[in-house]
């Protein structure tokens, strides 16, 4: 972590560094719609935890929600810094008594259960081949990148009003790849990007793919698929979260 920890600071270091004319910077939004799927299990010290379904135990819903990014490059190097922020909520009856972070919730008691999850990422990215002429472009790029994924889990019985919760936050380093195909000197793009590591048995994958139209100069409009997994199990919590589906947005370039 250490390491990409100071490539993304070298890479700022080299894109301040340059001339102002050199200088591109855009800001981007997009509406993210994915399906939610996955787990979540967390143990006390006198309490084996269950493992809970987000959506056939908790009942949690899909939801859409909302990702911004702020990029900066100048030549190769390229710097992105995102923010992203999902609150699922869902009510269920139990149909088998659970444990959840000390606390036991009955069969036949309805629960209603919330997941928060907030993920901060800083990337940088370093284009090792970059191709360029009057109709078409091509280049692909080595990427770094940090994600800071802050999550809450709440359960609260309706039957007897007890409630636990239990916050966690991930660091997570990981290495990729992007892809990126221009067509008629960059009206149409198509860009594929794909990060993820894997370590000691826990495993993160962030990956997106998206066509972007440019009909007015500074404008682009995309539409794109993205999918997001993580699999870990550290300090008494065992958490797989999957998200995937399509998303649509607009980013203004300078």
């Amino acid at each position: 972590m250490k390491a990409i920890v100071r490539s993304l600071t070298m890479g700022l270091v080299l894109v301040f560094s340059v001339p102002a004319w050199g200088l591109e910077l855009g800001v981007r939004g997009y509406a993210w719609t994915p399906e939610l799927s996955g787990d979540i299990r967390v143990d006390d010290d006198a309490l084996a935890g269950s493992k809970l379904d987000f959506v056939d135990t908790l009942g949690l819903d899909d939801e859409t929600s909302a990702v911004i990014e702020v990029s900066l490059g100048a030549g190769r190097h390229h710097v992105m810094l995102g923010y992203h922020q999902a609150d699922y909520k869902g009510n269920k009856v139990l149909d088998q008594d659970v444990a959840f972070n000390g606390e036991v919730y009955h069969a036949g008691d309805t629960i209603r259960s919330e997941l928060e999850c907030t993920a901060m990422e800083g990337m940088y990215q370093y284009d090792v081949i970059d191709l360029e002429n009057i109709l078409a472009g091509f280049s692909i790029g080595l990427v770094g990148k940090v994600k800071v994924l802050k999550g809450s889990a709440r359960i609260e019985s309706e039957l007897s009003g007890e409630r636990t919760e239990k916050d966690f936050t991930a660091p997570i380093p990981m290495l990729g790849a992007n892809l990126h195909i221009g067509l008629i000197n960059d009206l149409l793009e198509a860009r594929v990007l794909a990060t993820g590591i894997g370590y000691g048995g826990n495993t993160v994958m962030d990956a997106q793919a998206e066509l972007s139209l440019t009909p007015f100069p500074f404008l682009d409009l995309a539409g794109g698929y993205r999918f997001f997994n993580i699999d870990v199990d550290e300090d008494e919590v065992e958490f797989k979260y999957d998200t995937s589906g399509p998303y649509i947005g607009v980013a203004i370039k300078f």
